[in-house]
């Protein structure tokens, strides 16, 4: 054979492998975000596991590639390599889900078992160490796929060096090149494709893909491969075991989310922005159930009380504005806070909300949703997200704000329904910048209310909103109102005048108050508070655009201090 015909051979090989080397690094990136998008959703917070993980695996890619060369055939190693990653990355959310299921109802199965009271929380020995492994799975999942995938790179390009001989040049340009690409092609499709399927569908098409990967590998190179007739046989198995995963892992995802809920799951979703799960409890005789809304696993409302976070959100914000007739409302794609603002007849409401499927669900428009539940939720809200005088705008608020003409557009009352500031993504809605935009959007003499987490559980980051909406020239006042499935909460309030809240709604005649559940007595008594609790208010800083101050605060109060109020 001629040597032209050689070295379009090797030239043909090479390209293969190089498309290889792309595609097994589009799955690994993939890898990286399903690991920690997942262990985000269960542990509770997303942006130490997103950080964490990544952080994590690529310290774990460079100890794969500095072990990647113990092993001496490069052909082997990444033959054996494929099948590895693709069994750890297709089980990887089945097996997290299933370990923190266990660890979660494993107390309830020793409660029932003993006849202990429910009210009888186990928490340490055995229990306390199991849900510490439970927590630490995701990321020795992390570990182990990091350490396997780092280990791809050396493997290819030794195999490049073996094809080329001494001919190669700008091996380490071109392999890490091509890595760098695959990777991002792999981000992409993360975010186009994967978060508009089930995670279980990513993660098992993800390593079929891998499987494929190392079919041709092998197919075209299974002359170097050592045992490769039980490589043959292992990667059939492999692709079996994920073929079964593919076909029934959503029902057995459902089945285990619903151990990490106290209630049943009667719906879940991800959607592009969020993951949304909708529980169900048997309630007394003749009564409706209770249906709770959970959104990356924080719960949202419960219908057995959101009539008492919402009539606090609203009624106060309402009887101090001038008018109610053009109201904004900065979140609240459930409907529930339109509900109670169209009791009082506004001739315009605009509605901001970052997810248009969180809509289309409380519009009762979901395709994949039970009817029974589809009517449920309308019920609820009052199909207020259907109501002519409502427009909605699907967007980041943060942008949508910026985009308002000032002048132009202006408010009697905004009302910011926004969830706690939990991650760093929202502490630009919880800025002085932020305020500042609203307030030139609100009326002289209109309302702005913002829901401020709990001023109990997390004190510093309920006076940091306060402080900050001061600090964007408004006149605030806060108070609080006790929610059962929330514990105490918080509400900060404020107007454009030097004229307190507070004033205003002590003037408010009460027969004209539009809520049947809310008192008069009952509004102006959720103003006091002890009398040494706004002591550190001036301890306490203001939140700023740059600064994550209110997250830090946030953080602070509910991990670090475990939601633990201290009088003192």
């Amino acid at each position: 054979m001629n040597t032209a015909v050689i070295t379009r051979s090797i030239r043909y090989r090479d390209y293969l492998l190089l498309t290889v080397m792309a595609v097994g690094a589009a799955c690994g990136m993939i890898y990286e975000y399903l690991v920690a998008h997942y262990a985000g959703r269960i542990l509770g917070s997303v942006d130490t596991a997103v950080y964490g993980m990544i952080g994590l695996m690529v310290v774990s890619m460079g100890v794969g590639a500095f072990y990647a060369r113990v092993i001496k055939c490069p052909y082997t190693g990444f033959a054996w390599l494929e099948s590895i990653i693709a069994l750890i990355g297709g089980a990887a959310v089945l097996t997290m889900a299933g370990i923190f299921s266990i660890a979660f109802i494993l107390p309830v199965q020793i409660q029932h078992a003993f006849g202990m009271h429910e009210s009888i929380e186990l928490q340490g020995g055995l229990i306390f160490v199991i849900r510490q492994i439970a927590e630490a799975f995701p990321y020795i999942i992390g570990f182990l796929l990091g350490f396997f995938i780092g280990m791809e790179i050396p493997f290819i390009a030794r195999i490049r060096e073996d094809l080329y001989a001494d001919t190669l040049k700008h091996n380490a340009g071109t392999v890490y090149g091509v890595d760098y690409i695959g990777g991002g092609i792999g981000a992409a499709i993360w975010i186009f494709v994967c978060l508009q399927q089930p995670i279980i569908v990513s993660a098992t098409l993800t390593a079929l893909l891998n499987v494929v990967l190392g079919a041709i590998f092998l197919f075209y190179f299974y002359k170097k491969v050592k045992r490769w007739k039980l490589l043959i046989l292992l990667k059939s198995g492999v692709a079996l075991l994920l073929i079964i995963i593919l076909i029934n892992g959503q029902s057995w995802m459902n089945a285990l989310n619903n151990m990490l809920y106290m209630d049943s799951v009667v719906y879940s979703k991800n959607t592009k922005y969020q993951n949304l799960v909708i529980t169900e409890r048997a309630n007394k005789p003749g009564k409706p159930s209770i249906l709770q809304l959970y959104i990356n696993g924080h719960l949202q409302f419960s219908s057995a009380d959101e009539i008492i976070y919402h009539s606090m959100l609203v009624t106060p914000a309402m009887m101090s504005s001038a008018r109610q007739k053009n109201v904004l409302i900065v979140g609240g794609g459930d409907g529930l806070a339109a509900r109670d603002v169209f009791k009082w007849n506004p001739q315009h409401v605009t509605l901001i909300d970052l997810d248009p499927k969180m809509i289309e669900i409380f519009k009762g428009l979901s395709d994949d949703m039970p009817q029974w539940l589809s009517e449920r939720l309308t019920v609820l809200n009052q199909n207020s997200l259907t109501d002519k005088r409502l427009k909605v705008i699907n967007g980041d608020a943060f942008k949508v704000i910026e985009n308002f003409e000032i002048g132009t557009d202006a408010f009697d009352v905004i009302i910011v329904d926004l969830p706690d500031p939990n991650h760093p993504d929202l502490n630009k809605l919880y800025s002085s910048y932020f305020y500042s935009r609203l307030s030139a959007l609100l009326s002289a003499d209109g309302t702005i209310v913002v829901q401020s987490t709990s001023p109990y559980h997390s004190k510093k980051a309920f006076l940091s909103i306060g402080q900050t909406m001061q600090t964007a020239g408004l006149t605030v006042d806060q108070y609080h109102a006790n929610v059962p499935s929330f514990g105490e909460w918080g509400w900060s309030i404020a107007t454009k005048s030097s004229i307190r809240p507070i004033t205003f709604i002590q003037d408010f005649p009460e027969d004209e108050i539009r809520n049947g559940f809310l008192s008069k007595s009952q509004i102006t008594g959720a103003f006091a508070f002890s009398k040494s609790f706004f002591n550190q208010r001036h301890e306490v800083k203001a939140n700023h655009l740059n600064e994550p101050t209110i997250y830090n605060y946030h953080s602070e109060g509910w991990k670090k201090d475990k939601g633990v109020y201290d009088a003192n």
